[in-house]
């Protein structure tokens, strides 16, 4: 992400049809000789009206005998220039790079990172943000996601119950284990969850306060 990240902001000019190339994610493999492009990022005419694209077809044809044609590319950060063969008008267009998508995921990269810098000390200062942050996080590692479990356990904060039982975890063993968390949490501060209205109570209450349900 990082290395496509530095090529967003780069412009580059088919000098076929003075068109913006678009910046596409390379292929993991080398159509011509079967080695990395040694880049993230392809800048590629896409213009179907590029001389290259039109004429492609033709040449192709009485080079090969294939039905294909070529598409002006750019390397990021270089000089280099190169024709790609393509099969049909649709190619690379399902590999478009969308500019606020990646920019979107760099910033929750960076906010995961700053959370897991706080994890350590999140017991000590009683703050349930990093380590409840970090087990909402569906990118987050699993093993740093219970890790955050027994934090908030060790915390016991009860804010934590309701943004975990609200979550949509993708993983239900995770699930199972943020269940078990709250359960810990509860029992530490001598509460229990209405089974009626799911309010939090005192354990020993009999009826809840809030739904007047029998527990």
């Amino acid at each position: 992400m990082t290395n496509i990240l530095r090529y967003l902001d780069e412009v580059k000019i088919c000098p076929h049809c003075n068109q913006k190339l678009t910046a596409c994610e390379a292929p993991p493999i080398h159509v011509g000789d079967g080695l990395g492009w040694g880049a993230e990022v392809l800048f590629i005419c896409l213009n179907d009206e590029c001389p290259v694209f039109v004429n492609g077809w033709d040449k192709i044809e009485e080079a090969y005998g294939h039905h294909a044609s070529y598409r002006y590319m750019e390397l990021p950060g270089s000089p280099e220039k190169n024709y790609m063969m393509v099969g049909n008008a649709g190619a690379f267009t399902g590999c478009i790079i969308d500019r606020e998508k990646i920019l979107s995921k760099n910033k929750q990269y960076i906010e995961q990172k700053k959370m897991m810098a706080r994890l350590d000390t999140a017991a000590a200062e009683k703050d349930i943000t990093a380590p409840l942050a970090i087990l909402l996080d569906e990118g987050a590692a699993k093993d740093k996601r219970k890790q955050a479990c027994d934090i908030l356990i060790e915390i016991a904060n009860l804010e934590c119950i309701d943004p975990i039982r609200n979550h949509p975890f993708r993983d239900p063993s995770l699930e199972s284990f943020a269940g078990l968390a709250v359960v810990a949490v509860l029992k530490k501060n001598f509460k229990k969850e209405c089974p009626h209205c799911a309010e939090i109570i005192k354990a020993q209450a009999k009826k809840c306060k809030y739904c007047q349900g029998d527990v």
